[in-house]
């Protein structure tokens, strides 16, 4: 039974994850190595649980039992005792595979080891431990309190039973699992980028301004949110970072990243985390 929950990673999607868990009733230890994104990440959550009552959405009582659940550390060793983990660090496959070695020596063996990677391979991330039938992709989708869809990804040695509990902790987190498999970017980013590198690509040829981009994108196709815009959102280093997955494990060319996103990454424009991307934000 899983009772205790830990969350490596306490950046946007890390402390959404840890947000979730603990409103859903789980103990959840969120462990980041840096005490400023620790401090940044308690803020935003508080942020978030005061957004869901002024809406009447969760209760005072709901709100402060959440935040009780929750408990922060730079330590990894205080996951030692959990039943469940989700890594929610830097979109690259070594840091991954070290961070999993690590978690495989700390734990118990029973112990379910998640990646909330959006992009990197379930089966080379469990290969890393001794432990590869615990090991499966657990992707949340951003912003994670608010959006209902996760995307399991089963690796080649993840077992039906570590699957059926990942299954069971998104019914328990009022959210919906679906299967993917392990391909480089799964369902979700193998359809998105290359949708957000053309219109990063159309930017760059003077088709249209992000501006313009978006508009066309939201009022005629519908979309809430234009890919631009998105890309900010996500963060232009994390677009960069699937695109090289993408290229790097598929071969083909048509998913190289647009030049302009790798210059704007380069100079630091990532997008709301920075303040400036294709749009700036105070």
């Amino acid at each position: 039974m899983i009772k205790i929950v830990g969350v490596v990673g306490a950046g946007t999607m890390g402390h959404g994850i840890a947000q979730v868990f603990a409103q859903s009733g789980f103990d959840v230890r969120l462990v980041d190595v840096s005490p400023p994104v620790l401090d940044r990440a308690e803020t935003q959550i508080r942020a978030s649980l005061s957004k869901f009552v002024d809406k009447g959405k969760l209760s005072i009582s709901d709100r402060d039992g959440t935040l009780g659940r929750l408990r922060l550390s730079t330590a990894l060793e205080d996951l030692v005792d959990a039943d469940y983990i989700v890594e929610a660090i830097v979109e690259n496959a070594d840091a991954k595979r070290d961070l999993f070695r690590r978690l495989d020596g700390l734990t118990r063996t029973e112990t379910i080891l998640a990646s909330n990677t959006s992009s990197i391979s379930i089966t080379l991330i469990g290969a890393a431990t001794k432990r590869p039938d615990k090991v499966l992709g657990m992707h949340f989708m951003n912003p994670v309190p608010l959006m209902n869809l996760v995307e399991l990804i089963r690796g080649q040695a993840t077992s039906d039973a570590s699957m059926a509990t990942a299954t069971a902790l998104c019914t328990s987190l009022g959210k919906t699992g679906i299967e993917a498999a392990d391909y480089p970017g799964f369902n979700a980013n193998r359809i998105l980028l290359p949708m957000l590198n053309e219109a990063f690509y159309a930017v760059l040829e003077g088709v249209g301004t992000p501006e313009a981009i978006d508009a066309v994108m939201k009022g005629g196709l519908n979309h809430p949110m234009g890919p631009l815009a998105l890309a900010d959102f996500i963060g232009l280093d994390v677009c960069l970072a699937i695109l090289n997955v993408l290229h790097e494990g598929l071969g083909d060319p048509k998913y190289r990243a647009c030049p302009l996103l790798k210059r704007m990454v380069a100079a630091g424009y990532l997008g709301r985390k920075s303040g400036r991307g294709f749009y700036e934000y105070a």
